[in-house]
């Protein structure tokens, strides 16, 4: 109670009010935070027993308006204040039942955590608040950093041990959230596996905790660290949703329960599975952002302002801007390991007569890299292949108007390789214990400093020496057997940590070196895409499932939480490898041009007519792409009985261009299919439709209307026939 009573003082001491305008304030007679951005206003504050509670998240209130949150005790004498207050960042103590933000362990034997606010500074649209414990020197600090623009808030925390021996953290949360009493709550969110990513889920929110995690030691396909929380009544286009995504590239955990009061408590950071962190005298732990942003215009609204925010705030800029992902072309489902200089040129000059901008050599271009047996960690050129190394298939490919890029992985090696011939120690492993291949590789113990020192040396050799200007960098298997033996034992399981560390490290320090080189995520696909791997790379690979029917299921997963302009979608054979489905060129591309565009079919086996196809649609997407990329996507429709259509529109941000795209599986019995209302155009202004293959639509359909008409009374398509798709472009007059 003495030390309680000595923060009497403390809660006194704090910045004057904020005049209004301000994005974050601190009014020291309520004691009460604000932060303001967008349509969304955040309001936290420190409650008369110095914890720091929860008061509103949600659609942005008056500037004056009188936030206010009542003083809560305990329900009962098992559920005392501790478990009640809806606290920011809670620790393991004090009586919490609820999931705590940090847990940790000293050396004597103690567990208990209770955080009481100490101090606070505002810097800009950013509060910065120190918390610490009852008695030890043990401090947290938290930032809260809202966009002006969108709402959006970063939420972070950095752990210090201030005193004189070890702590031992065993959980750790960038943030906790909370959502107010009611008992009508919905999480979203996407399971899936490697060629199944980005399955849609729902369920309700009730007492029971539903925890999305990953343990693999990289984001996974599993779940994917984002989430949407909507209530009854919340649609595509209306209503209150909540939307979040955790930006870290590692295991990772977000918990989802309502508590003994019927709030919603919300919890996420580093997964405390195997996790332990042992903090020394003076050190510090920053954990990852956790980005979250709220949206009244329903579950589009809020991923249409994740989306900007991605696009304006995480990606990387190149010369100060945005760049529009090339349409690319990518050898691997036509060649495979088979790589040489001779048949890579024959892909490229084909590539080039349809439009294409970027070429990209896959696998099998290093080492003794033959199978998936053997070569990788030895990222030289195989002379076998490319006797005069790679500079005459580049200076053709840019002979061509093409950019060249290239195939890594670099985090992977194989046990038959001459690196792991020389470091058999650099792999994860526990001594004396036998290691498990993914896809015949071992994973390379990044924590080390030698590991990243030499995989920062081999890269940045391959981009000097070459004029490569694109990376796909892959990641195909994850973690086993997690050992770092070469560490003290208290610092072993640090690896979950340094080993991201070292990552973003690698690929800033590659950015800074090489600027003008972009780089891909890819993980078999969607296994490591993130908002924290975004802020370090350019593009995105969702899945290795490229069946264009599977294809629309995984983007409608991915764009959820995931900016359009970062999501590669490719063109690729047909039959395909997946379902064995037979679909026809026109039906792909419609699939793949509501992303990044890709082409990776066999080219070596197309008909003239395949290439005209092609080239077509190539131009149409050139057209679009800065509004398929970089505009608003609104979700006009999914499947189900009254409607079979997968249906997407694109709207500029200057509404001057919409591309809508509405595909179907089957068709039957003659069913008429409703219009398409769209939406986000400007209603006053004449809009020009056409079709993305050039031919005439239907007479039905107006060549010119206004953007009112084409919102109130809707564009008529209706689809015959098994994997038919229409695109049309509107654009204003």
């Amino acid at each position: 109670m003495r030390a309680i009573s000595k923060l009497a003082a403390l809660l006194l001491v704090g910045a004057a009010p904020v005049p209004a305008f301000a994005q974050a304030s601190y009014d020291s007679t309520t004691r009460m935070f604000r932060l303001d951005g967008g349509d969304v206003t955040y309001s936290f504050k420190v409650n008369a027993q110095g914890i720091l509670q929860s008061v509103y998240w949600g659609r942005r209130l008056p500037d004056r308006a009188p936030l206010a949150a009542p003083e809560l005790s305990g329900l009962s004498g098992f559920d005392i204040a501790a478990n009640v207050v809806p606290q920011e960042y809670a620790g393991q103590g004090g009586g919490l039942y609820a999931e705590p933000a940090l847990k940790v362990a000293y050396p004597d034997g103690n567990r208990d955590l209770v955080l009481y606010y100490r101090s606070h500074r505002i810097d800009g649209d950013a509060v910065h608040v120190t918390l610490s414990d009852l008695d030890r020197p043990l401090f947290v600090t938290l930032t809260y950093r809202i966009d002006r623009g969108t709402g959006v808030i970063a939420r972070s925390a950095v752990i210090e041990n201030r005193g004189t021996g070890d702590v031992r953290l065993d959980q750790v949360a960038a943030a906790g959230l909370t959502l107010p009493v009611a008992y009508d709550y919905k999480l979203h969110f996407s399971t899936g596996r490697w060629a199944a990513e980005w399955t849609l889920r729902e369920r309700a929110i009730t007492p029971g905790a539903t925890v999305l995690e990953s343990r693999r030691g990289s984001t996974g396909s599993e779940n994917n660290p984002w989430f949407m929380v909507t209530r009854n009544g919340t649609d595509e286009a209306k209503g209150p949703a909540w939307i979040g995504a955790l930006a870290w590239s590692g295991s990772w955990r977000l918990n989802f329960n309502q508590d003994v009061t019927g709030r919603v408590r919300i919890v996420g950071g580093y997964n405390p599975f195997d996790f332990a962190y042992r903090l020394q005298p003076g050190g510090k732990l920053e954990t990852p952002i956790f980005y979250v942003g709220f949206s009244d215009a329903g579950k589009g609204g809020a991923s249409r302002i994740f989306h900007r925010f991605q696009r304006e705030e995480v990606l990387p800029k190149h010369g100060g801007r945005l760049p529009l992902r090339k349409v690319l072309y990518n050898s691997w489902e036509a060649t495979e390991f088979d790589v040489n200089e001779a048949g890579q040129i024959a892909l490229a000059e084909r590539a080039a007569t349809l439009g294409v901008e970027r070429f990209v050599m896959d696998d099998g271009w290093f080492g003794g890299r033959n199978s998936d047996r053997a070569g990788l960690g030895d990222w030289s050129v195989n002379r076998t292949k490319f006797p005069n190394g790679l500079t005459p298939l580049i200076d053709k490919v840019k002979s061509l108007g093409m950019d060249f890029g290239l195939w890594v992985e670099p985090e992977m090696i194989n046990a038959d390789s001459d690196l792991y011939r020389a470091h058999p120690d650099w792999v994860m492993q526990f001594k004396g214990r036998p290691r498990s291949e993914g896809r015949n590789q071992l994973v390379l113990n990044l924590a080390r400093t030698d590991v990243r020192d030499y995989m920062l040396a081999t890269l940045d050799g391959l981009l000097k020496n070459n004029d490569i200007a694109f990376l796909k960098w892959d990641y195909n298997r994850n973690w086993s057997e997690p050992g770092w033996p070469d560490a003290d034992v208290a610092d072993q399981q640090a690896i979950y940590v340094a080993y991201v560390h070292n990552l973003y490290w690698i690929l800033d320090e590659l950015r800074k070196r090489h600027p003008g080189v972009e780089i891909e995520s890819c993980s078999g696909g969607g296994g490591r895409i993130d908002m924290g791997i975004m802020a370090r790379t350019d593009q995105m690979w969702p899945s290795d499932n490229t069946d264009p029917l599977d294809r629309m299921q995984i983007q409608d997963g991915y764009t959820q939480a995931y900016a359009p302009a970062t999501m590669m979608a490719w063109v690729t054979d047909s039959p395909h490898w997946v379902n064995k489905r037979q679909t026809t060129l026109a039906f792909r591309f419609l699939s793949a041009m509501q992303g990044g565009l890709g082409i990776g079919t066999n080219l070596n086996k197309w008909q003239d007519i395949d290439f005209t196809i092609a080239r077509a649609y190539v131009a149409a997407y050139k057209r679009i792409r800065a509004t398929v990329q970089q505009g608003d996507l609104y979700r006009l429709n999914r499947p189900d009985d009254a409607d079979p259509r997968w249906t997407n529109l694109y709207v500029s941000a200057d509404r001057k261009q919409a591309a809508l795209f509405t595909l179907v599986a089957n068709t039957h019995k003659l069913d008429v299919m409703p219009a398409i209302a769209l939406t986000g155009l400007d209603p006053d202004a004449q809009y020009r439709i056409e079709s993305m293959d050039g031919q005439t639509l239907p007479a039905t359909v107006p060549p010119s209307a206004s953007g009112a008409y084409w919102m109130r009374h809707g564009l008529d398509v209706t689809l015959r026939g098994d994997f038919q798709g229409v695109g049309v472009i509107l654009t204003r007059r």
